[in-house]
């Protein structure tokens, strides 16, 4: 995990700025860079009460601000008292059922919150790089079996991928006034289905699946035929870095997928993994829905461009990824580890320590 400029550059006058730092993978990215002694600061909603987060007890444990991405001017101000040499920008409305029942808000804070972040920090001479993070689900998706490149055609079907459709619009045309007028380079990064311990988000097969476990309750899996491109959270969020450090080497790069090796498995098949761990709910309705008309059926993502251009190679498969996450859980409500152990046990799994 070679990350020399990282280290070199970042520094606590210039640390790195994680929008959306409350969320599943902000707060594992904020642990990551802790661990790796690179500063961090964080602008965010509110946490979740069950969010992994607040199970961390996170709150005052970095620079942080609590306020929304929909706020120019407060976003502005922050930026310009901490003066971030480089953004991850995460803050989003990452959930495609909500979007649904919400597509006006999901199109605000996600395409707006991003025009916003744009506008202050290139009004700024001390933001070098701005990463924005989108998903696998931007492609035009043919329900096939086919990989997805970065090159490949863009295209939302619900409200939630169209907004992330738009902002990949965003980034590019925040590019383009790069490339005429100069400022910060900025990169479109797109991930798989990300899992992982801790995450208790709403209609996620893995959150589901713990609170069925713990509560007796029924696990109603959508769509168990559909294939999904399942990757432990460290595997993406160690390639935001290695492409981080990329970009404040200098070098440009317009998109680049982060995605696990091998085909893409069913939800059926990567519930049978979870079992070996630890045992099933004790019933499972599988919930026969038309998927085709709210959720794409078939996401395979190539990641061939990471792996020639950043060396970055997934350590976790996707079964050994469903393994890990079962196992955190198991290890927090059964044995009695505390939360931030079980995260930084994974992190010593990732970073050889």
């Amino acid at each position: 995990m070679p990350l020399s400029n990282l280290h070199k550059i970042v520094s606590a006058t210039n640390p790195i700025l994680i929008t959306g730092h409350t969320g599943f993978k902000g707060t594992w990215l904020s642990l990551l860079l802790e661990e790796l002694g690179i500063p961090v600061i964080g602008y965010s909603l509110p946490p979740a009460e069950d969010s992994l987060y607040t199970r961390l007890n996170r709150e005052g444990k970095i620079v942080e601000k609590y306020h929304d991405i929909c706020d120019k001017n407060e976003f502005e101000n922050f930026i310009h008292s901490y003066k971030p040499i480089a953004i991850i920008h995460l803050a989003a409305q990452p959930l495609v059922l909500d979007s649904y029942s919400n597509p006006g808000g999901t199109f605000k804070t996600n395409v707006m919150g991003t025009v916003n972040l744009m506008e202050a920090s290139f009004k700024s001479d001390f933001v070098q790089v701005i990463m924005v993070i989108t998903t696998d689900k931007v492609y035009k998706n043919k329900d096939s079996l086919e990989y997805y490149k970065e090159h490949d055609s863009l295209e939302g079907k619900d409200p939630y991928s169209a907004s992330k459709v738009a902002v990949e619009s965003v980034v590019t045309a925040w590019q383009n006034i790069t490339n005429n007028f100069g400022g910060p380079r900025l990169v479109s990064v797109r991930a798989g289905n990300v899992i992982g311990g801790g995450d208790f988000a709403k209609d996620r097969l893995f959150p589901d699946y713990i609170r069925a476990l713990t509560t007796n309750q029924t696990l109603k899996v959508r769509n168990p035929e559909s294939t999904r491109p399942w990757q432990h959270v460290l595997d993406p969020l160690n390639g935001y870095l290695m492409a981080l450090d990329h970009l404040l080497s200098g070098n440009t790069l317009a998109a680049i997928n982060f995605g696990p090796n091998g085909k893409s498995l069913k939800v059926k098949e990567i519930l049978e993994t979870c079992k070996e761990i630890w045992h099933s709910p004790s019933k499972i309705e599988f919930l026969q829905s038309d998927a085709k008309s709210i959720e794409s059926v078939n996401l395979q993502l190539d990641s061939s461009l990471a792996k020639r251009l950043l060396k970055w190679e997934p350590k976790w498969s996707q079964k050994s990824s469903a393994i890990a996450t079962i196992d955190w859980w198991n290890k927090v409500l059964n044995l009695s580890i505390d939360p931030i152990d079980a995260c930084r046990d994974d992190i010593s799994r990732l970073i050889g320590r």
